[in-house]
């Protein structure tokens, strides 16, 4: 038995309502959600506040997790979900503390390494685009899920995956070179 397989056993014994199995699958996947939280999000601590998100929603939600698709991609979307979502909101906190005063634009890259900067420019981006679209994309192009596992876990099909996909790179693309829209 592979430890993939082992993590798949306790998230449906964990779906079944046995608290142990939750408690160990949420140790066995915390560095596998802060990973991907961290190809997200620019920060280590930011990384960190989404990573907590989503092991909390994971042990909130496991009984949802219906084995229609591996534990892994239900995870990857819910993980790249609470991602997004602490930076949307770590970006209206800003705001707030900022006195309304807009996010720099672009980064400074004196305080910005260029790989945080690339990250707050692309969640920008899928912050402005439909939501399906920026999910479809996130899953394929900064997780690596491959295209009929991104449909089986949207319940749609692979060519509405192809095009959300094709038409968030166009959109994404417009915006990371233009800066506005």
């Amino acid at each position: 038995m592979t430890l993939t397989d082992g993590i798949e056993d306790l998230a449906t014994a964990a779906a079944r309502g046995d608290r142990d199995a939750r408690d160990a699958l949420l140790a066995a996947i915390r560095p596998e959600v802060l990973r991907l939280c961290g190809r997200l999000l620019p920060n280590r601590q930011d990384a960190e506040e989404a990573c907590q998100d989503a092991l909390l929603a994971v042990a909130r939600g496991i009984h949802r997790f219906e084995a229609r698709s591996s534990f892994h991609t239900w995870l990857y979307q819910l993980t790249a979900n609470r991602a997004r979502s602490t930076y949307r909101s770590l970006r209206r906190r800003w705001l707030v503390e900022a006195g309304g005063v807009p996010l720099p634009d672009p980064p400074d890259p004196r305080r910005t390494s260029v790989v945080a900067g690339t990250r707050l420019d692309l969640l920008e981006a899928l912050d402005a685009i439909r939501a399906e679209a920026a999910e479809a994309l996130t899953l394929r192009d900064v997780l690596g899920l491959g295209y009929r596992e991104i449909a089986d876990l949207l319940d749609v099909p692979e060519g509405t995956v192809k095009s959300r996909i094709h038409e968030a790179r166009r959109q994404v693309r417009r915006r990371l070179t233009d800066g506005d829209d």
